[in-house]
């Protein structure tokens, strides 16, 4: 088992400067070319993977190209448009309403802040943080995501379960000109070594600062729980 190190602002360095070295190329999975086709990518994206989301929207980004394009949609057309996205007729409903509010409220475009971005359907702080972050080049928190959870427990960074606890700890920790860097880092390493059921310790360049590394211990990782 990893050991942590005693300050956690060096731990931060530590973390970020490897998970760096590893994925230098590291951002956003999602394709988009517009702020309203991040908004909707971003949206479509909860519970759901990128490539899934990324193989929707090929085709949806043709065919709705506004706000007023969702707005106007027949809702079950759409949710038909948005088969193979998990929870597809409800994300339906969250579009069309959001293009509504995006017209009535905000002629057409999609706003920079968090407070009017959190007043959109479907759209809570993380997938509004992605979309200052990415579409507005705001950095207001960290997004975490079911890969920055996972990671930051794993860690010992947090102790916390729930994404709105974890985000402000995670603030505290970690320089502000990372924030963005952090989330994208612990999402491609997630992928990629620190996985759910089966991480791969092994091969982790974070395995000899890791408290939750399963080298040398008698704690069997694969269940999915969080340790500390």
């Amino acid at each position: 088992m990893g050991t942590p190190l005693d300050d956690s602002g060096e731990q931060i360095t530590n973390i970020i400067e490897r998970l760096s070295a590893s994925y230098p190329d590291s951002t956003i999975s999602l394709q988009y070319s517009s702020r309203l086709e991040l908004l909707v990518a971003v949206i479509l994206s909860a519970q759901c993977t990128d490539e899934r989301v990324n193989q929707i929207t090929a085709d949806l980004f043709k065919k709705y190209q506004s706000a007023g394009d969702y707005a106007a949609a027949d809702e079950s057309e759409l949710a038909e448009d948005l088969y193979g996205i998990t929870f597809h007729n409800n994300k339906a409903g969250y579009l069309k309403s959001m293009g509504q509010a995006l017209i009535d409220e905000h002629d057409g475009t999609v706003p920079d802040t968090m407070a009017e971005l959190t007043d959109l359907s479907g759209v809570g702080r993380k997938t509004a943080n992605v979309v200052l972050q990415h579409g507005h080049d705001i950095v207001e928190g960290v997004v975490v995501d079911t890969h920055v959870q996972r990671l930051s427990q794993r860690l010992g960074l947090t102790t916390e379960t729930s994404p709105r606890k974890i985000e402000p700890e995670l603030m505290e920790l970690i320089p502000e000109s990372h924030w963005q860097e952090f989330t994208h880092l612990c999402i491609d390493h997630g992928r990629a070594v620190c996985t759910a059921r089966s991480p791969d310790c092994g091969d982790c360049e974070l395995e000899d600062i890791c408290p939750s590394s399963k080298l040398d211990s008698d704690v069997d990782l694969a269940s999915g729980e969080s340790w500390t």
